[in-house]
């Protein structure tokens, strides 16, 4: 079984490119903390997160952005590609399954500054009832 989950927080806005066939794809990295410091004193990784559903991606072009803490589900996927110097470099995705908000937006914007989207009293995330369809989790 390939399954992975992963919490943690963007590390920066989500890049957007169109696919040949003109669908949107996203990519973003995720800052996912370790439970043990490594022998060289890292205490996070930097998973890149691709969404190459379409509904996925858009989602991330117009809801996710730097320093928003989510949980992703997707698979691992492996592949390789040769570099302007001819040398081969190998790379590690996550294929976004599905995404989540994984606090609300008045803990995200205390832990990392104000992500310009819009709460309700409470202090979660209002999403558009125009979007309820593109949503990719239910």
């Amino acid at each position: 079984m390939n399954k992975v989950m992963l919490m943690g927080r963007l590390t920066r806005d989500p890049v957007i490119r169109h696919a040949g066939s003109g669908t949107k794809v996203a990519s973003y990295n995720l800052a996912v903390g370790r439970t043990y410091k490594s022998t060289d004193g890292t205490t996070a990784d930097f998973p890149r997160c691709v969404c190459v559903f379409p509904k996925a991606a858009e989602f991330a072009e117009k809801h996710l952005c730097k320093g928003l803490k989510v949980i992703v589900t997707g698979r691992i996927q492996t592949g390789s590609y040769t570099n302007k110097d001819g040398q081969k470099v190998y790379t590690t995705d996550v294929i976004v399954e599905s995404q989540e908000f994984a606090e609300s937006r008045s803990k995200s914007a205390a832990s990392k500054g104000s992500s310009g989207l819009e709460t309700d009293k409470d202090g979660y995330l209002v999403v558009p009832d125009s979007i309820d369809d593109e949503l990719p989790f239910a």
